[in-house]
């Protein structure tokens, strides 16, 4: 006799409940990004015409550029410069008066002391390291180069406190090498205007010495430092007064609002005044 099987017992379906109107319009849509379309490194390149008669209005413009950091000697530049790290240079040319004048060759800020520099630039970002820093680079110059700035880059980047930034401001501007020492302003103005983009400072470098030529490449960072302080500014850029703005490839640059014998003699007033 054949047995009898129980059914399994079903379960009845859900019947979907539909969103009430008020439900249905607080639901928000998800939000779809269009993708933003950037414009390439190599689309913003400079022509070789445009960065000859760039490099032209900065010479017209401040024919022997400067430093802003004040010192009376290769070693005194390299001490300020290595104050200056995250520091503003107005900031260091404060401090350094009283340091220099108690010691300005590498003996004398050795026998210092770090105690006592540190109470001479206290008012300089970093102060406790920066004072260890300098007593230890002067104690080795003294000790390895014979109380002499060293003449190369690899020898320099030896020295506490000292980056490549930091040598080749000190090549160029105590030695008259054709160094470009990259800093915020610079990698702001090689990406900003397509002159030498790059994603560190030494592509930026790198780029420069590529695209900058020969006859201007020794003040080239003099100039393109000052015309980012003052000029292409990080927040708002005076694009208006800006000598280079015909060959700037800045998408967002407004157009200028001066004749160019005008920016040119902005930026003859303002480097002169400032470097």
């Amino acid at each position: 006799m054949a047995r009898k099987t129980n059914p399994k017992p079903t379960t009845p379906k859900k019947t979907p409940v539909k969103p009430s109107r008020k439900q249905a319009a607080g639901k928000k849509k998800p939000v779809v990004k269009k993708p933003v379309r950037k414009t390439s490194a190599r689309a913003m390149r400079w022509s070789e015409a445009e960065i000859e008669e760039a490099f032209r209005r900065f010479q017209e413009a401040n024919p022997e550029p400067r430093g802003e950091l004040n010192h009376v000697n290769p070693f005194t530049l390299l001490v300020a410069v290595v104050l200056s790290a995250q520091a503003t240079d107005a900031g260091v040319n404060k401090a350094t008066p009283a340091l220099f004048a108690a010691a300005d060759t590498p003996e004398k800020m050795a026998a210092l002391g770090e105690e006592r520099v540190r109470e001479l630039i206290k008012t300089i970002g970093l102060y406790r390291t920066k004072a260890k820093n300098v007593v230890s680079l002067s104690q080795k110059l003294v000790a390895e180069h014979a109380s002499t700035v060293p003449r190369t880059r690899e020898e320099l980047e030896a020295l506490p406190g000292v980056g490549r930034k930091t040598a080749n401001v000190v090549l160029n501007i105590a030695f008259g090498e054709a160094t470009i020492a990259v800093d915020t302003h610079l990698f702001r103005i090689g990406n900003r205007t397509g002159l030498a983009p790059g994603k560190n400072p030494l592509e930026i470098e790198l780029g420069l010495e590529k695209v900058v030529p020969d006859a201007y490449r020794r003040h080239a960072h003099h100039w393109l430092i000052l015309h980012g302080r003052y000029i292409c500014v990080a927040r708002t850029p005076k694009c208006e007064r800006c000598l280079v703005n015909e060959q700037c490839k800045w998408p967002e640059k407004t157009a200028p609002a001066f004749p160019l014998a005008e920016r040119i003699a902005t930026s003859r007033s303002v480097m002169a005044r400032e470097g």
